[in-house]
């Protein structure tokens, strides 16, 4: 279940475009060059998010307690989930 803290509208312009409103900026953190990502559910509900390059995502999950696997580890997995089919 969702929950709306506040509904915000803007209006689209005849080229398709609209201004994304202060309060969702803000809540976003976006700044002017910033990308945004729609997500169309299967309920026609859209969410809106902000999208992250791949390197703002670099050592997120370092530090969690596991250690790196490597190419053998992971070639051996592989071939180890082919046999079982």
């Amino acid at each position: 279940m969702h929950w709306i803290r506040q509904m915000q509208e803007s209006t689209i312009t005849a080229r398709g475009q609209t201004t994304v409103p202060r309060d969702i900026r803000a809540a976003l953190n976006l700044r002017p060059g910033d990308r945004l990502r729609y997500l169309l559910l299967d309920d026609g509900e859209v969410r809106l998010m902000r999208s992250r390059p791949a390197m703002e995502l670099a050592g997120l999950l370092k530090g969690r307690g596991r250690r790196g696997v490597s190419l053998q580890d992971m070639e051996d997995a592989i071939a180890g989930g082919a046999s079982r089919k």
